[in-house]
């Protein structure tokens, strides 16, 4: 999958969790959960709608290290060479 594939799909992930945001928006190096205001619940739910949407499965110990959207962006890439 390429980059341009995967980001609308986080967007619709990250919009569905957190409604009030505009995750369009967010720059390759934001973090996601500190600039959407997302609490850490809020970021699991996200992790796991990834998951289940592109049939992955993210690690506990992953999660420290896909916080801004290139890391989203180069982990999902990665999985589903």
């Amino acid at each position: 999958m390429t980059e341009d594939e995967i980001r609308p799909i986080i967007n619709k992930l990250l919009k569905k969790v957190a409604p009030e945001t505009e995750p369009e928006k967010l720059k390759p190096d934001d973090n996601i959960q500190q600039t959407l205001a997302m609490d850490s619940f809020d970021y699991l739910q996200f992790i796991i709608g990834m998951d289940e949407e592109f049939g992955i499965k993210t690690p506990e110990e992953d999660y420290g290290r896909i916080m801004t959207l290139r890391d989203l962006l180069g982990y999902v890439m990665k999985i589903k060479k």
